[in-house]
């Protein structure tokens, strides 16, 4: 059994994990929130008690300032906070600083996110080699329980790919993750997490076909699919965390990951990677100052965590998963469909933060139980899928199966064809107006009032 938690991080993931924490503290113990400015750690906890989760009152929910790169630092922080689990949620930098303070004070380690250096992106893969299977052996002479990318996707997705295997298939062809928004916040234009690290993410696309790593240009692959609830959605091939794992832990042809982007995302996106905006790499200025173009952007975005009062629509997150069971073809979709608002009315916290801060949570209620204990490194479709996604069902994340008859119309089709045609496929067309920029987040609607206004003679 394990008991108390520290959580590293005050964004939004930390902030719904916080939230979920607090209100399973009978199981967790005593929490602590830290991070590099100690007053967004007591902002998350003014909001979870003004939510009124501390299910245990005797239990305390504390922070701690913390620069979490300072090994030594952290150490102190584990020993001096007695906390057996870490749940890291700052941002992906600091994941080998944290897991090698764990290594050091023998707390289980827990993420959400590959490990990345600031100046490396998209790095080769299997990526996980680079870093944190490096460390596996020295976890499994320690006994050291660490579990990867255990928040949505990497995560859930990671066990639905785990829970196919196991229960729905004998043999599995292939597997699609799609992960879409159709959820509305309001401003012009934002990320639903961390600007750096989402624009990091779309460099360049590594996936997996015909048991092979393959490349495209970002944003050249494109489908249209009919999700449950969301409707219909533009989803692009990407490159994602979960793939450098799946590729070698789950049996399968080919494993794909997609994400919803609207025709305005991709036109902003497009425009400020051509101009350079996007780069990690520091630019000079005619002062001689220094710059990184992609942190002046974040700077200017949105903070993810103020888009959640405003948020309306749902999320749809899922893997469809193709392969046969007793020498029959067949489809299953394996879903989750989370409310923006309903996530607001909760936890404070809009959906995209709330499906990624919900998992590690019940993670970490498993690994105080003792039902996840490997004591090594391992990633999520290397465990027991079964207990997670009972628990995920309780807590906020209910799963839903979904028997698709193959080849039918609700059937999805991931082969990639040849680029040329995917490129000629994948044209997005925005409508923009200098004069009213909001026109190109919702031209359709627009569109329809001008034709409107023109019959009438207006």
């Amino acid at each position: 059994m394990k008991k108390n938690v520290l959580i590293i991080g005050a964004g939004g993931v930390a902030h719904v994990a916080a939230h979920k924490a607090a209100m399973n503290n009978d199981v967790l113990g005593d929490i602590c929130l830290a991070s590099r400015t100690q007053a967004k750690c007591d902002e998350i906890i003014a909001s979870v008690k003004r939510k009124h989760h501390v299910k245990d009152t005797s239990k305390k929910l504390y922070s701690r300032q913390i620069d979490a790169l300072d090994v030594p630092a952290t150490v102190k922080l584990i020993k001096e906070t007695g906390s057996e689990i870490v749940i890291n949620l700052g941002q992906a930098f600091i994941n080998m600083s944290v897991l090698e303070a764990c290594l050091e004070t023998g707390a289980v380690y827990m993420d959400t996110a590959i490990h990345e250096e600031p100046d490396k992106v998209c790095e080769n893969p299997p990526w996980y080699a680079n870093y944190e299977w490096k460390r596996k052996d020295r976890c499994k002479e320690k006994g050291l329980t660490a579990i990867l990318g255990v928040g949505f996707d990497p995560g859930v997705v990671n066990a639905y790919c785990a829970l196919a295997a196991k229960r729905y298939f004998d043999k599995i062809d292939t597997i699609d993750i799609m992960d879409v928004n159709a959820g509305k916040h309001g401003k012009y234009f934002a990320t639903n997490f961390d600007p750096e690290i989402n624009f990091r993410e779309f460099i360049k696309v590594w996936t997996w076909i015909d048991r092979q790593w393959r490349e495209y240009p970002t944003h050249s692959v494109k489908r249209v699919y009919n999700f449950p609830v969301a409707g219909l959605c533009p989803i692009y091939l990407n490159g994602h965390d979960e793939l450098h794992s799946l590729s070698k832990n789950i049996d399968a042809n080919s494993i794909r990951f997609w994400m919803g982007f609207g025709d305005h995302y991709i036109n902003v996106f497009t425009v400020l990677r051509t101009l350079g905006f996007l780069s990690h790499l520091p630019v000079t200025l005619t002062t001689g100052q220094k710059v990184v173009p992609l942190k002046v952007v974040k700077a200017l975005l949105p903070d993810p965590k103020t888009l959640a009062p405003n948020y309306t629509g749902k999320t749809c997150i899922g893997n469809f998963v193709k392969g046969w069971k007793n020498g029959k073809k067949r489809e299953v979709l394996i879903y989750q469909v989370s409310d923006h608002k309903k996530c607001f009315e909760e936890v404070e916290s809009q959906g995209i933060s709330y499906t990624a801060g919900v998992p590690p949570v019940a993670a970490a209620m498993l690994v105080a139980q003792g039902v996840w204990d490997p004591k090594t490194m391992v990633n999520v479709e290397e465990l027991d899928p079964e207990p997670f996604i009972a628990i995920l069902d309780k807590i906020g994340l209910p799963t839903c199966v979904k028997e698709i008859k193959p080849g039918s119309k609700d059937s999805f089709d991931g082969t990639v064809r040849d680029l040329q045609t995917e490129l000629a496929r994948s044209t997005a067309t925005v409508t923009v107006s200098a004069a009213n920029p909001m026109i190109a987040v919702s031209p359709k609607p627009v569109a329809k009032a001008a034709k409107k206004s023109k019959k009438s003679g207006g």
